[in-house]
């Protein structure tokens, strides 16, 4: 059943998702009855807690083929994000190591971009490769790059504006042959796609709760153990959570990002498929009724739920405007308040006149198919409103 009933039409998925009615579920008693803190083993109630923070922590682990020990609970992906990029860094200069260079790619989300950048103050050499135009990197221009002596590369799984997924475990086994290390942010592939930090070489990988159905503010961060990946803390504390991200675990969003990754592991091969064919529906109805509206980057290598278009006339934010009761947006989430145009879109190719008629539509697991029929209608109708003239 849609929890959003009487709302607008939301198709932004990639910048949140409604927490499903299940995920609420389990996480209300631990707001109320069951509100113990789960670093109070010493009585009943907090070992509840704990109980539940582990149980989870087994659910997110088991949905990416990890240990339940190598998951780290965080705030999300941009805290995650910055304690693999920036604890790495931090503890290989403490162990006096040369490597100095760390490679990410144009299209990262801003909190890897800002975390590499950060770095050049402390001595790294941050490096920032680009992509072709299908918003994939090429093998081959990550493995010219890790010529020079490389302590970390950081590629994102999914994309979180046009969708893609990149190849990570032909891109960690040339990291890893180049002695690096390899992470990935993977907020918009984790319960999305099927990941295997053992296959892909994967050495740390960042998630996010409410990107799969689960609550905001909680995440976490895989750090393998054999062979063991050293990371220095950002900030001091109790030293919970293996020393690396001290302070009390938020118990009733812990719970509630263990269900999600539970329904995701039972549910994401049934999920991918209908939220496929949804896709392609409202792809087909738009470009039947609009000539020259295009998909960017790889139609084979993305989500199930990313469209990203650019319409051939008018401006996005007009489309925008003439279809109100329609959620969709211009970019990401955590940029699109900006005017400029999008550095995702710009980094492959695509001028500005053509970012500025772009669109990124999200579709998720509770849209429906009368939902994606009005969404055409609402796109067609407001294309044409806003080229009038």
């Amino acid at each position: 059943m849609d929890p959003r009933p009487n709302r607008p039409i939301y198709l932004d998925n990639q910048a949140t998702t409604p927490c499903d009615p299940r995920v609420v579920a389990v996480m209300l008693p631990f707001f109320t009855e069951r509100f113990g803190n789960p670093h109070s083993a010493e009585h009943a109630m907090g070992r509840d807690a704990e109980a539940a923070v582990e149980a989870a922590r087994g659910e997110i682990a088991a949905l990416i083929g990890a240990e339940a020990r190598e998951i780290v609970l965080t705030s999300g992906a941009t805290e995650s994000n910055n304690i693999a990029i920036k604890g790495a860094a931090r503890f290989a200069a403490g162990q006096d190591s040369l490597r100095r260079r760390i490679i990410t790619v144009a299209t990262e989300h801003k909190c890897v971009l800002e975390s590499v950048n950060d770095l050049a103050a402390e001595g790294f050499e941050p490096v920032i490769l680009p992509v072709r135009a299908d918003g994939l990197l090429d093998p081959a221009v990550l493995e010219a790059a890790l010529a020079v002596p490389t302590l970390l590369v950081s590629v994102m799984a999914v994309n979180n504006e046009i969708g893609v997924v990149q190849d990570l475990a032909a891109l960690s086994a040339l990291a890893h042959a180049a002695g690096a290390l390899f992470h990935t942010d993977a907020a918009q592939g984790f319960g999305k796609i099927p990941l295997d930090v053992g296959a892909m070489g994967i050495d740390l990988m960042s998630i996010s709760g409410h990107k799969i159905y689960g609550p905001k503010g909680v995440g976490a961060l895989y750090v393998r153990r054999r062979p063991r990946v050293r990371l220095a803390p950002l900030f001091s504390g109790g030293g919970q959570e293996r020393g690396l991200r001290s302070g009390t675990l938020a118990t009733p969003l812990i719970a509630g990002l263990g269900e999600a990754a539970r329904i995701a592991r039972t549910e994401m091969a049934e999920d991918a498929a209908r939220i496929a064919a949804l896709r392609d529906r409202l792809f087909d109805r738009l470009r039947s009724a609009l000539p020259g509206i295009a998909l960017n980057a790889s139609s084979s290598q993305r989500i199930p739920g990313n469209l990203n278009l650019t319409f051939p006339e008018g401006d996005a934010q007009a489309i925008m405007r003439a279809a109100p009761e329609l959620c969709v947006s211009t970019g990401s989430a955590c940029s699109s308040a900006e005017v400029e145009p999008s550095y995702v879109l710009k980094a492959l190719g695509i001028d500005d006149a053509a970012a500025a008629r772009t669109l990124r539509i999200g579709i998720g697991r509770f849209t429906s198919p009368a939902e994606i029929d009005s969404a055409a209608d609402m796109l067609i109708a407001a294309h044409h409103a806003a080229t009038k003239g």
